[in-house]
């Protein structure tokens, strides 16, 4: 026969044991119920293999003073390959009492099981195998070697021979039972502990099985399986308790928020009740202003209709004196035709008007004095209505009227000033028919002066005229000062009266948008009692099924159930249970069927409200109330 390797019977008789360890701590944890404590002995005997498969293949490392083979060296690895390991390796050089790399490499073996990543740390070394595996033997002198050994001391990173455990098949299966240990809840004391000078044996008494160990394990099993039951049965109870619990609060939360909406509605309501009120006040206000306004109109079209009137009034006034100058002007010109006719006549008297003409070359001269001071109060009065055409060109349209009649007072003056131009000529024709002249009566001459100082109280009474005009004049100008006045105030008011109506438009805005808040606001409170109808209805669900539960505990109480790992396979249609095909419990006889066998139910004497059964039990059940029946 041929001889087995020996590294080979040596992985496989770890991997043994790995297994068996891994399958007694698993089971023995779950049988126990509890946290497992550094004193429990499967727990211990777990690390000792652990400990023995990590030593397995491991390369001596030699140096000046000893030799050195510890595991430490490729647990410290995992901190590089696996960044949150780096935690474990700063808290295990950190423990004070721990001095070896041995006690350092067992406190991690530890601190990794209680965080539940062992699997994960070692997976990160198997796959990166080439990092653990040792090099080829260089070929050079051996002083060489050591002093390259020396100076690259941290640079190595090979700890394996080739033949090791965790270079081979067995370390990756050995990960992979590692895993089932996520199940178990470890809390160890790490800080008191002695791990330094602890001996790693592996005791082989805990795995060899007696008859009395069988039955006792079997006798075990089904007290946990029948634990198993009822701490799920307690499970459900605490999660229905904490369900209902959850489904009280938020009906507590939902009555609170319902009756905060209650509230908000109420005060929407009384919000909407004051604005329709500010509203009816509001537009009975904009009425009011709106018949002080029209009355206000009215009483200025009155006032305006007056003034015109009066200015008609003044203008007719002005119309006569005008037409009265007009006439007096009239009358002058013939005056000076009958003079000039009488001139005429009487030159054959010269010696009489040389007496007469020195006489009337004073009055000349006084005449020609009045008459430049004539040219100076028509300048003036030429310069007073340029003024007034100038501030009456931004007037309205009933001033225009105005100007006109100014514009013909310029005409008439210009007139005048002709007419006086013609005098002078006259006069100088006179001066030379003077030398022809001699004489003139002294009747003449009285007359002369007669009808001068009638020309000046003529011209004083034409001044006074002026002057009556100037006074209107600056009365009509007061008026329309105060019609403007009056029209911005108006102005005002009518901006102040849009304002007004815009705020009021503003409010219905409003108004609508809180219509469509309490609309929407009807329709969330709608909602919210339509859910706690159906939360009602969950609830009421939800008690019968506890109810349920309570009855289906009370039946499973005096029966033995069959375990879920014992049965593979239907017992009625023996077909082989999946995850499409479910097991199922018959409440009778205890026994697991498929769904098609087990799809019965009917009341029992332990829970009066139907249960599921299998067929069997169903047609049994059947046959006895049918022959108990008479």
């Amino acid at each position: 026969m041929a001889t087995k390797d020996p590294t080979a019977v040596e992985r496989a008789n770890l991997l043994n044991m790995a297994k068996l360890s891994i399958k007694g701590l698993i089971e023995s944890a779950l049988s126990f119920g509890r946290t497992l404590d550094s004193d429990y002995p499967p727990l211990q005997q777990f690390f000792v293999v652990m400990e023995h498969c990590l030593k397995h293949g491991l390369k001596v490392r030699k140096s000046f003073l000893s030799y050195n083979k510890t595991i430490w060296g490729p647990l410290e690895l995992v901190e590089k390959l696996y960044p949150e390991a780096e935690e474990i390796g700063a808290s295990v050089r950190d423990l004070p009492g721990l001095k070896t790399p041995l006690g350092r490499a067992r406190a991690w073996l530890r601190l990794a099981l209680m965080q539940k990543k062992m699997a994960d740390y070692l997976r990160c070394l198997i796959i990166q195998r080439d990092l653990l595996r040792s090099a080829p033997k260089p070929r050079s002198f051996p002083c060489f070697i050591l002093l390259s050994r020396v100076f690259t001391k941290g640079l190595e990173s090979e700890f394996y021979e080739y033949h090791a455990l965790m270079m081979e098949e067995e370390g990756a299966v050995i990960v992979g039972l590692l895993v089932g240990l996520n199940v178990i809840d470890a809390n160890l004391c790490v800080k008191g502990e002695d791990l330094d000078s602890q001996v790693g044996v592996i005791d082989f008494s805990m795995y060899l099985k007696d008859e009395e160990d069988i039955g006792n394990k079997e006798r075990n099993i089904q007290i946990a399986a029948i634990l198993d039951q009822k701490n799920y049965v307690e499970e459900l109870n605490r999660q229905l308790n904490s369900t209902v619990s959850s489904l009280h609060t938020r009906v507590d939360s939902l009555e609170k928020s319902n009756t905060k909406l209650i509230e908000e509605l109420a005060i929407a309501k009384n919000n909407i009740i004051k604005l329709q009120e500010e509203n009816h006040q509001l537009r009975s206000e904009n009425k009011l202003i709106l018949m002080k306004t029209q009355q206000h109109l009215e009483v200025t079209k009155v006032d305006v209709e007056t003034e015109l009137q009066t200015y008609k009034h003044s203008r007719q006034g002005l119309d006569e004196m005008y037409n009265d100058a007009l006439r007096q002007l009239r009358d002058e010109s013939q005056l000076r035709q009958e003079v000039e006719n009488e001139l005429s006549v009487q030159v054959s008297m010269k010696h009489e008007i040389e007496l007469a003409m020195k006489l009337l070359e004073k009055d000349i001269h006084e005449k020609q004095d009045t008459l430049i001071g004539l040219r100076q109060q028509l300048e003036e009065v030429k310069a007073i209505n340029i003024e007034m055409y100038q501030k009456l060109q931004g007037s309205e349209d009933g001033l225009k009227e105005k100007n006109e009649i100014i514009a013909r007072l310029e005409e008439k003056t210009n007139k005048i000033t002709t007419a006086m131009k013609q005098l002078e000529q006259r006069l100088q024709q006179a001066e030379k028919a003077q030398t022809e002249a001699e004489g003139e009566d002294e009747k003449y001459l009285q007359e002369c002066l007669s009808k001068s100082a009638s020309l000046q109280q003529r011209i004083m009474q034409k001044e006074r005229q002026l002057v009556q005009l100037e006074t209107d004049l600056k009365i009509e100008k007061e008026w329309r000062q105060t019609l403007q006045e009056d029209l911005q105030k108006e102005k005002d008011a009518l901006f102040q009266l849009r304002n007004e109506t815009q705020q009021i438009i503003s409010l219905k805005k409003e108004f609508l948008n809180l219509q469509d808040e309490n609309q929407q606001l009807k329709k969330i409170y709608h909602e919210q009692e339509q859910a706690l109808q159906e939360l009602g209805n969950k609830l009421s669900e939800s008690k019968l099924k506890i109810e349920d539960i309570k009855e289906a505990n009370k039946a499973l109480q005096g029966l033995v159930w069959l375990k879920d790992k014992e049965a593979t396979h239907c017992k009625l249609c023996e077909k082989e249970f999946s995850l499409s095909k479910r097991k199922h419990h018959c409440r009778n006889c205890g026994e697991i069927f498929c769904n098609a066998c087990s799809d019965n139910e009917l009341p029992l004497p332990s829970s009066p409200k139907p249960v599921r059964v299998c067929d069997s039990c169903h047609a049994l059940l059947i046959q006895s109330c049918s022959s108990s029946l008479p």
